[in-house]
């Protein structure tokens, strides 16, 4: 017998021998069955770790932390033989993808990823994770241990350890004894914020592509150096629907390949033998699609693999009662996920070496023959190098390949900003990103100009193209470009700085300038800010340019290095002037050069706000702005004393508790000079009030001729089919469109913005022009989106209407954001109006 051979026979029977001695199973090692009650995170990380030390086959990692301190971790599980020689077949399958160095080798294994848990209270996955991971780890499995045989598998017990943990306790401290199976049951019903989300309370499965949670950034890392085969992010949905998994509905994005779509058939038909054996209901092709990219089953799509989703009926406690009358328990729900893991990880294993091939071959075409139209994506060098910068690390962090551009060139292409196809000069300064490269369809998922949409019925927003998030001057070409030289950040030249100026100067453009903006007032540094756009020393600032002056910060201990140290940490650029008298704009002590006073800011925080959007403004203030935030809660602040704040900001949310009497208080603490931002549907709580400009129309002209208009579409749309409901109501829905909007940048809410800004639209909220106010940003004339999908009669209805807009009341402002210019917070211009609003309105 060969060596080698007897050698792994010999190690197997051992192995096997110390596993049984060694593994416990969850109910062992827990103390109770799984679906007795919800695990808190730290006890299933304990038996992920005990399942690797047991195991010499099972490798623990942690690959994070969250904001609130727990472990990010995942386990990796294959044959002892697969084992012995895991870097390599992760590295091979690198190279198999073209994200690795050197000729692959023809070795063939699978790689199925598990993720579970990314909505804290989809909490079931979780549970269903351990029972996974012991069948796929145990040595007495024969049907297991034979699919790992050419299988490697990856599990991620939990996605969101905060939010599952704040659901978990939830339960834990509130769950009846016996459970019970009510819906109306506290147990049932989880306070504000619940547990969906993460400790900022944003949906992280929303964040792949966008990746500005730390969850995510740490999750990303490790999946691009893994790029599994097949990803399933198993989730939990209404308690009233049976189980959902692939096949994936309608719309598929067009550059999903004949062979995603085609496995995703025999997964399904997979999971249904399963499911038949037990009569377990479920169903597939509806709700679920696979188009935005930010999701845990489109990115990995997108990404080459066999992205999935599945949604098991549940998202509640230990038991509830179905609308059929039957209990569904959580057991029940994590043996339902269960079964679809292990089913998944079966079928891969049948199909490991075409499950390989085809995901080579997704490769090779995308780096030989992409199908996609634009070929090259030209970022203009001359834009504002902050959100170039910005941009390539969002692309490291995706493992995209761009650099400057090999050689200058003429050519035509698709412009961004006119929408038009029109001349191009490509210079050696700008930014390429072609496509013939690993990323290859991602790429085109989150840059081309246009995405078909076949079906107008989506799951999500539509649109979300990074070039209009950014506002960039930008092309796409039809045309291959290559990368020349790797792309290098510029850093400020600060070399040499005046000794003792007379005033410091810098420019205002971009996020980076409102962070110094804000490290600056957090210093007790005073600041200033033009209205005008001026000229000093010789060179142009443009309007919202900060000015520090020697003059009013005498008090400042070591005021030039401290200054010069906060410029130099941001890397920001440092000008100075010796005089405050300008060679054109308006001299420094001018009425049109105002001190910037540190605002006291407040965030409405709780019940009946939208937590996504409460969330959103909380995370940019401490972890981008790093400016402290007061969060006021909606059951008390009828009691603060709002004189102790500048700034109030009500998120998005429905609020019933705004009643007359404290909108009355709003009222006067703005015209004593307080300022109130409002955002997207928070506004229904202040249109149409006492106190307040803002209505839906601007005259009584306008409010007729649109209920006439609303009167005339009831009648053609009285003889609908049933069956055309959702068909007809989309007409009058907005799945998420980009929008051209006039901006007025010379107002300080439009301040280090250009005159067009690009509003992503989530809503139909429609409000008519401020009357004796300022209309910053509209939107004019017959309308459609630059991008996405809106319905006809929302289009409009929306046609001379508002965006952003301020009121000025008293000594105080009212801004109103009918737009959520925070959406996910990955819309750069978005957190600049944002800040504006907060800092230099009415100042």
């Amino acid at each position: 017998m060969n060596k080698r051979i007897l050698f792994f026979i010999l190690t197997f029977i051992s192995f096997s021998l110390q596993a049984q001695q060694k593994l416990l199973s969850p109910k062992d090692f827990l103390g109770y069955e799984l679906g007795d009650r919800f695990t808190r995170h730290h006890r299933v990380v304990e038996y992920y770790k005990h399942v690797a030390d047991a195991l010499p086959n099972v490798e623990f990692y942690q690959y994070g932390e969250t904001y609130e301190h727990r472990p990010l971790v995942y386990v990796v599980v294959t044959s002892p033989e697969n084992f012995q020689n895991l870097e390599q077949i992760r590295l091979n399958n690198l190279k198999k993808a073209g994200m690795a160095d050197g000729a692959p080798s023809a070795d063939k294994k699978a790689i199925v990823w598990l993720s579970y848990n990314v909505h804290g209270n989809e909490a079931n996955s979780t549970e269903a994770s351990m029972q996974t991971l012991y069948e796929l780890s145990n040595p007495q499995n024969q049907k297991t241990q034979e699919w790992l045989k050419n299988t490697v598998v990856i599990l991620d017990p939990c996605l969101n350890p905060d939010g599952r943990d704040r659901y978990a306790n939830f339960y834990n401290q509130y769950g009846n004894v016996p459970p019970n199976g009510s819906e109306d049951s506290h147990e049932h019903n989880e306070p504000w914020p619940g547990g969906r989300a993460n400790h900022y309370m944003f949906d992280l499965n929303r964040d792949w592509a966008w990746g500005t949670q730390t969850e995510t950034q740490a999750r990303l890392k490790v999946y691009n150096q893994w790029m599994p085969h097949v990803h399933v992010d198993f989730h939990e949905q209404g308690h009233n629907h049976p189980y959902f998994f692939a096949p994936a509905a309608e719309p598929f994005h067009e550059i999903i390949s004949k062979w995603q779509r085609e496995f995703q058939v025999m997964i399904g038909k997979n999971n249904a033998k399963y499911f038949d054996e037990q009569g377990w209901l479920y169903f597939t092709k509806e709700v679920f699609d696979l188009y935005y990219p930010s999701y845990g089953d489109t990115y990995p799509t997108y990404s080459g693999a066999i992205g999935m989703t599945y949604e098991q009926g549940g998202q509640t406690g230990i038991t509830i009662s179905t609308k059929e009358g039957d209990p569904l328990t959580l057991k029940d729900r994590l043996t339902h996920h269960h079964t679809t893991g292990l089913s998944t990880v079966e079928i891969t294993s049948i199909n490991y070496s075409r499950v390989v091939d085809e995901f080579e071959k997704y490769f090779r075409d995308n780096l030989n023959n992409p199908a996609s139209t634009y070929k090259t994506y030209v970022i203009k060098g001359n834009n504002n190098p902050d959100k170039i910068d910005q941009l390539a690390k969002w692309m490291d962090a995706h493992s995209i390949k761009y650099g400057y551009s090999s050689a200058g060139k003429a050519t035509r292409g698709f412009d961004y900003q006119t929408q038009t196809t029109t001349n191009v000069s490509v210079s050696t300064d700008d930014i390429v990103i072609n496509i013939y490269q690993p990323k290859s369809r991602f790429i085109t998922a989150v840059f081309e100009p246009q995405s078909k949409l076949p079906d107008s019925l989506t799951y999500d927003v539509t649109a979300w193209n990074l070039m209009y998030a950014y506002n960039l001057k930008a092309y796409a070409l039809t045309e291959r470009i290559n990368a020349g030289k790797a792309y290098e950040s510029k850093v400020a030249d600060n070399t040499t700085i005046a000794s003792k100026p007379y005033a410091y100067i810098f420019q205002y453009q971009g996020v980076k300038d409102v962070a110094f903006l804000s490290a600056l007032m957090q210093k007790g540094i005073k600041v200033r800010s033009s209205l005008k756009a001026f000229k000093v020393n010789g060179k142009d600032f443009d309007r919202g340019a900060l000015i520090v002056t020697r003059r009013n910060n005498e008090k400042v201990e070591d005021f030039d290095n401290t200054v010069q140290s906060l410029a130099k940490s941001l890397d920001r650029k440092i000008y100075t002037s010796p005089t405050g008298f300008v060679e054109s704009g308006k001299d420094f002590g001018s009425s049109s050069v105002n001190y910037v006073k540190a605002p006291n800011v407040a965030l409405l925080f709780g019940d009946e706000t939208s937590s996504l959007s409460t969330g959103e403004i909380w995370y940019f203030f401490e972890q981008q702005l790093h400016y402290p935030i007061t969060t006021l809660g909606t059951d008390y602040i009828k009691y603060v004393a709002l004189n102790k704040y500048d700034v109030l900001i009500i998120p998005e949310g429905r609020y019933s508790s705004l009643d007359e009497k404290f909108l009355e208080k709003i009222s006067g603490w703005v015209s004593a000079g307080g300022k109130l931002i409002v955002i997207a549907n928070g506004l229904d709580a202040f249109a149409d009030k006492k106190g307040f400009a803002l209505k839906p129309y601007t005259d009584d002209d306008e409010k007729e001729k649109a209920e006439k208009k609303e009167k005339d579409i009831a009648k053609q749309d009285a003889l609908t089919r049933y069956e055309d409901a959702d068909r007809k109501e989309i007409s009058n829905f907005i799945g998420g469109a980009i929008y051209k909007v006039t901006l007025d940048n010379s107002h300080p809410l439009g301040f280090g913005l250009p005159a067009t800004y690009y509003s992503l639209k989530t809503n139909e909220l429609r409000y008519g022009y401020i009357e004796n106010g300022w209309n910053v940003g509209v939107l004019k004339g017959k309308l459609k989106p630059v991008q996405g999908f809106a319905g006809k009669y929302a289009n409009e209805k929306l046609a001379n209407s508002l965006v952003f807009g301020v009121e000025q009341k008293g000594k105080g402002n009212i801004v109103y954001l009918v737009d959520n210019p925070m959406f996910r917070c990955f819309w750069e211009d978005g957190k600049m109006l944002l800040s504006n609003a907060v800092f230099l309105v009415g100042q």
